[in-house]
């Protein structure tokens, strides 16, 4: 698989795959720390639902400046190790229980991510800019892809295991050691970067980095500062009037706006040659937010279904398996003093304070009373947070039949162009979601736990979606974008997926506002089916500047 591709692949490769380990493990005891009563922060599923979303949203929002830095001033390498050795430090101080070190924390990765994400994709696609590689670019980022999904599948192992051993500092370090890990495997592979790692300097016609700064940066401050003190109106389900939901929320499409519109006089001011392709760029950030959208909410709503409402109970041989690899939680059925949740799992607080009554364990409260152990025995359940490995689990196992597929197509002439892909990708997300609103109603909306294989089916068909779209779009962007400005078109990727990430934190916040929680999948359904519309009308025009460029 290696040899007909960049030397540089497998370190780009493995360096992504320890990156992602580190990001996916956090991710996946992120809101389940931040709810947990005794050694966490106690927090609602609103309250978690809104933070992860604004840190998610913020971590693929600072691409946008990492990439324009490395562009112009620092180059990729440097940026790329700046980035990594930031995030990992990020990860070692997150786990230490203060509020304010959890902050500083998250702005550590935040800023760190943004100096790594965009440049490790760009640095790449320089590699397959050459004749020699350009007609297997698409294979070549699917590969990449795979790298970062074997670290998002068996980082969760790690999680789990450390978590339960130690507690969750412990494992929020085990995710810093494999982000120093992967800089280190990066550093390895230097010799076979050459010029394609150097910066390009700032060209002509380039907006002044300091025009940014006071154009761009300072209104996006200045703008979110608004969002957060403009209020809306006051009512019971919104005591603090703000606009969109919350305070971070509305700070944050604020701070927005100044960025889009910068991404818009792009398309203005450049070259008659490029502004087509800059376009029809700019058209598929604007419809992938919504695949996004629902897509993150497997570190949320999705890892709130596998932990509440989904059988995790683990007998027999699977059970000792997991006992003896340390990836079973062990739960006691009796009466004791626990946190009050209501009928739909809505933790209950008064005055910040979470109140306490005397019942048995949470888990219990939705197990079919057939399925009730005897008082006072023991109960094994697998870790929560194993659910997060299901969706890489399926990259690893479909993407090279992925691409065998699209490899058979070509060979005989009928591959889909990239924008074609990235539409059938909306349209298999649509339909994933479906299979959750058929789980709620087999569940009786929460009233009894349902198989862990309705999740797997939910992430099996979203991961053939992801895999149509996802590396499509770092393709594409690579692709399409002019040369002087390509770092900074794949931070406007990753802005669309920012906002798309705070969009779904906004989703996800809105759980518990649903008695029927079918009524929440069904409004996902529904925007992906409005996006999946609104990319295929769209097709016909980017396939004809595809083509103009003389590329698939």
């Amino acid at each position: 698989m290696w040899k007909t591709h960049p030397k540089a692949l497998p370190y780009l490769f493995l360096s992504e795959m320890w990156e992602r380990f580190g990001y996916y493990l956090m991710i996946g005891i992120f809101t389940l720390y931040l709810k947990d009563v005794e050694a966490g922060f106690a927090m609602t599923e609103k309250e978690a639902s809104d933070l992860y979303g604004t840190f998610i949203a913020l971590v693929f929002l600072t691409p946008f400046i990492g990439g324009l830095i490395a562009d112009r001033y620092l180059g990729y390498k440097k940026s790329i190790i700046i980035g990594g050795l930031m995030m990992g430090l990020g990860y070692m101080m997150i786990g230490i229980h203060n509020l304010t070190m959890l902050y500083v924390s998250m702005t550590l990765v935040i800023i760190g991510n943004g100096f790594f994400k965009p440049n490790i994709s760009t640095l790449l696609g320089n590699f397959y800019n050459d004749d020699e590689y350009k007609e297997k670019k698409d294979e070549g980022y699917n590969i990449f892809y795979m790298g970062i999904n074997i670290g998002a599948f068996i980082c969760n192992f790690f999680g789990a295991a450390l978590k339960i051993l130690f507690g969750w500092q412990e494992a929020f370090m085990a995710a810093g050691v494999g982000m120093f890990i992967g800089v280190i495997v990066f550093m390895l592979g230097s010799k076979h970067y050459g010029d394609k790692a150097d910066k390009k300097g700032v060209q002509e016609g380039d907006m002044p980095f300091y025009k940014i700064v006071l154009f761009i940066l300072l209104p996006s401050i200045i703008f979110g500062v608004i969002g957060w003190f403009l209020k809306g109106v006051q009512s019971d389900a919104n005591p603090d009037s703000a606009i969109f939901g919350s305070d971070s929320t509305d700070a944050f499409i604020f701070a927005c706006i100044p960025v889009i519109f910068f991404y818009g006089s792009l398309y203005f001011k450049a070259k008659t040659e490029d502004k087509r392709p800059i376009g029809a760029l700019l058209a598929i950030f604007g419809v992938v937010i919504l695949f996004w959208a629902v897509f993150k909410l497997n570190g949320s709503a999705l890892n709130n279904w596998g932990d509440k409402y989904t059988d995790r109970e683990l007998t027999g041989t699977s059970q000792t398996i997991a006992s003896k690899l340390v990836l079973a939680d062990t739960l006691t059925y009796k009466i004791d003093s626990v946190a009050l949740y209501d009928q739909a799992f809505r933790i209950q607080k008064k005055d910040g304070e979470v109140i306490k009554t005397v019942d048995y364990p949470l888990y219990f409260r939705n197990v079919h009373k057939e399925k009730l152990p005897e008082e006072n025995s023991k109960v094994f359940t697998w870790s929560a947070n194993l659910s997060q490995s299901i969706n890489p689990g399926w990259v690893i196992i479909l993407t090279p039949l992925v691409v065998a597929f699209f490899t058979y197509l070509r060979s005989r002439k009928k591959e889909p162009s990239t924008p074609t892909k990235i539409a059938f990708g909306l349209l298999i997300s649509a339909l994933s979601v479906l299979v959750m609103v058929a789980a709620v109603h087999i569940g009786n909306n929460g009233a009894e736990k349902v198989s862990v294989w309705w999740l797997v089916a939910n992430y099996g068909v979203i991961t053939i979606g992801e895999l149509f779209l996802s590396p499509m779009g770092l393709s594409v962007v690579s692709k399409l974008s002019p040369k002087n400005i390509t770092a900074l078109m794949m931070g406007g990727w990753f802005l669309s997926t920012s906002i798309g990430n705070k969009l779904s934190g906004v989703l996800a916040s809105m759980w518990d506002s649903y008695d029927d929680k079918a009524n929440f999948f069904w409004v996902n359904f529904g925007l992906l089916m409005f996006a999946t519309l609104l990319m295929f009308a769209l097709v016909k025009n980017l396939n004809k500047v595809m083509k103009e460029k003389g590329i698939n």
